[in-house]
């Protein structure tokens, strides 16, 4: 989803008001007063997230936005803090985030270089941005591969459920 900055946002409704003014004639006697000008509603903030509400295995699956859109399932262990988070593919050892932070209603993890469940023999590094939506978990992967050839860079949507 992409937002307008604030400044757009302004900028249109000064624009608009600008415009819709009529012409009387009269001596502007605002020069320079802005007061005058609407403040544009800020959208509702959405609540902070934290990692204590992470916390947990989430069963998850990841899906690339084209191409072959084979999923990739693992398992997301979160803790409550930034250490000792990961990932665990199908019959593989768990793969460390090396980083993990909160970004308002979101966190941002990266994990990687590591050996791609999706394409054998190749490294790869993946960056997860992905927020609350109920109970579950959604958002986009992006993996880079470690290769000279086209294809190094997949997008896949991201989403997952808190194991019981």
């Amino acid at each position: 989803m992409r937002h307008f900055p604030l400044c757009a946002v302004a900028c249109c409704t000064a624009a608009l008001i600008g415009c819709s003014r009529g012409d009387t004639g009269d001596a502007d006697t605002t020069a320079g007063d802005t007061s005058a000008m609407a403040a544009p509603m800020a959208a509702p903030a959405s609540p902070a997230m934290s990692l204590a509400q992470l916390a947990g295995r989430w069963n998850m699956r990841s899906v690339p936005e084209s191409g072959d859109t084979t999923a990739t399932t693992y398992v997301l262990t979160a803790t409550a803090d930034s250490s000792g988070w990961t990932i665990t593919f199908p019959n593989r050892q768990p793969v460390a985030m090396r980083v993990v932070a909160v970004a308002g209603d979101s966190v941002v993890t990266e994990a990687g270089p590591y050996a791609s469940a999706r394409r054998r023999g190749v490294q790869v590094t993946t960056t997860t941005s992905m927020r609350m939506m109920g109970d579950s978990l959604v958002g986009t992967t992006v993996a880079h591969y470690v290769t000279t050839g086209p294809d190094s860079v997949l997008r896949l949507r991201t989403a997952g459920v808190k194991a019981p």
